[in-house]
């Protein structure tokens, strides 16, 4: 099964390893947005309107990742400007037609946001698809305090696992340390793509996605410094790059409009790595 074939019901109803699954025989393809949970799309009111995770949807992405989860979850149900009161994850799965994953930190940061079996478990209970352990900016947010938490999550959901940008935290991300969070339990990482993070060759890049990949867990290559906002005419460098160094999914970060990426770098980028003819089935199913 491939994320490619799957219309909104089936990509919605993906879950846990069936998930890591589906993108890593999806060849490179797979397109993963991250969006702050709590922004409606284009300022609407909060109340009618468009979700940000609508919108990138709609422009092609196949993954939904929620940040700062703890804005509009307390801890039962939850509140989504532009959608209102929802009920569970898996509500707003079938809204969307996308799988839903939430970020987890184990930084400095609120108790709702916090890398801990209890919150993961609770949002895998209420329908996510995905959780991420990761770090936003100024957490110190490092990748053994990583390791560490990943072996105290075991739900149902796929884990995937890794830094975006040093996090206030500037260390080396080797292909030791990405293949440690295999081995902590992650059955994903995440990798910074060659060309938004300092010292992240593509030549280091790729020895780190092999050894990702001999130890059994695919790899999203993420766009998490604000480059997310670059104009289209960086996608060509950071997407071909990616998909050379054999990543499995591609991440567009949650910082142009407030909030999310630019929907027409994602477009772009989309369109770089799968063609006009599976980016636009994606978008008209």
């Amino acid at each position: 099964m491939r994320i490619l074939d799957l219309d909104r019901t089936g990509l919605a109803a993906l879950r846990g390893q069936e998930l890591s699954s589906a993108v890593a025989a999806s060849e490179g393809r797979t397109m993963v947005a991250e969006v702050f949970a709590d922004r409606a799309a284009l300022s609407f009111d909060g109340q009618t309107g468009v979700h940000n995770a609508e919108l990138m949807a709609a422009f092609g992405a196949d993954v939904i990742v929620l940040n700062m989860i703890d804005r509009v979850w307390d801890g039962a149900t939850f509140r989504f400007p532009g959608l209102g009161e929802l009920p569970s994850l898996t509500a707003l799965a079938e809204r969307i037609g996308r799988p839903i994953g939430v970020n987890l930190e184990p930084g400095t940061v609120p108790g709702l946001r916090k890398a801990t079996h209890d919150n993961a478990q609770r949002l895998t209970d209420s329908g996510a698809a995905l959780i991420v352990l990761t770090a936003n900016p100024s957490t110190d947010g490092s990748l053994d305090g990583m390791a560490r938490a990943t072996e105290k999550i075991r739900t149902q959901a796929a884990l995937w696992v890794g830094k975006m940008h040093h996090a206030g935290h500037p260390e080396p991300i080797t292909a030791e340390k990405l293949v440690a969070l295999v081995e902590a339990g992650a059955d994903g990482v995440i990798l910074p793509i060659p060309g938004t993070l300092p010292g992240i060759t593509r030549e280091a890049a790729a020895v780190a996605v092999q050894a990702v990949h001999e130890a059994g867990a695919v790899v999203m290559g993420a766009i998490g410094t604000s480059q997310e906002g670059a104009h289209t005419n960086v996608v060509p460098q950071l997407a071909l790059t990616a998909k050379e160094i054999g990543v499995d999914a591609h991440h567009i970060g949650d910082c142009f409009l407030p909030g999310m990426g630019d929907p027409e770098l994602l477009y772009a980028y989309s369109v770089a790595v799968r063609g006009r003819r599976h980016t636009w089935t994606r978008m008209a199913r």
